[in-house]
């Protein structure tokens, strides 16, 4: 694969990573399926005024609801289907064609992440681990038999634990939680991010909304890209869901490179990305 400025790929990423040079991608964040044994859907719904409105609004009027559409994939795998068959091969693709000094941002949850370290520490090296980056949010369903989860988890690996991009002064200040106890000056610059990160999710009514299920935050994956990355670095994602990696490449002038099979997300990205020139690959009969 020569190199190209931005690019969309629609079709199975193991068989797309296998066409990347060796040592080609300055940074990859991935947020693959977390192995749920759920099938993940977002309905979209329309809200209209209406007499005889399933629900009651404002001042008592009624509104009735209406569903225009769903996305969803499915998210069950066998344990060993999905650390060995599904993860294990992508993952040595990733190190494969990561640059020397690249770096590996990958996104999972507390259903699997211990046995995607050990996967990870056998493909990198455990030297190359560098951090587990918690990512806290309060929002969703409340358990009543189970401290309720509510976090993510991201994994980050380099290729070479000597030699990696790490952009400390271009990352994003946080406040600190009691300003008056580090002195003006401290508390105008903000707190750099420890390894734990306070976010919402992407809300319902969000402007960031695409309508995709499991959509990340943009302020996340700018954090990333920026600590991460250079300008007009070369950065992937192969699992890209609704584009949120593309998004915030093109805000902070970085190339990309996104890669999925799901119709869905081809869609979203085609609409989110409709006014930028970017080059559409179909790698796939079947996906045509």
């Amino acid at each position: 694969m020569g190199e190209i400025e931005n690019e969309i790929i629609f079709g199975d990423n193991l068989r797309a990573l296998k066409r990347f040079e060796s040592n080609s991608v300055n940074l990859i964040y991935i947020d693959p399926p977390f192995n749920t044994q759920k099938t993940r859907q977002l309905n979209q719904i329309k809200t209209i005024q209406s007499d005889d409105g399933d629900r009651i609004g404002f001042l008592g009027k009624k509104y009735k609801t209406t569903n225009i559409g769903s996305k969803q994939y499915s998210d069950s795998f066998s344990h060993d289907e999905y650390i060995n068959d599904f993860l294990k091969p992508r993952l040595k693709e990733a190190y494969r064609i990561l640059t020397n000094n690249g770096s590996l941002y990958f996104h999972i949850d507390y259903r699997e992440v211990h046995y995607c370290k050990i996967l990870l520490d056998n493909i990198f090296g455990r030297d190359c681990f560098l951090n587990e980056i918690i990512w806290a949010y309060d929002f969703g369903g409340r358990s009543k038999t189970k401290w309720p989860a509510k976090h993510d988890n991201i994994l980050l690996y380099v290729k070479n634990p000597k030699n990696y991009i790490f952009n400390r002064d271009e990352v994003d200040r946080i406040p600190y939680l009691a300003p008056g106890l580090v002195g003006k000056e401290k508390a105008e610059k903000g707190k750099f991010p420890t390894d734990v990160w306070w976010h919402t999710i992407v809300g319902t009514n969000s402007k960031e909304r695409t309508g995709y299920p499991t959509q990340k935050p943009l302020a996340i994956i700018n954090r990333i890209i920026k600590a991460s990355s250079n300008e007009n670095d070369l950065v992937l994602d192969f699992f890209a869901g609704s584009g949120t990696v593309g998004d915030s490449c093109l805000g902070l002038n970085r190339r990309f490179i996104l890669i999925d099979n799901n119709k869905d997300a081809i869609d979203i990205m085609k609409n989110r990305f409709q006014n930028i020139n970017i080059k559409w690959t179909v790698l796939d009969d079947k996906f045509k």
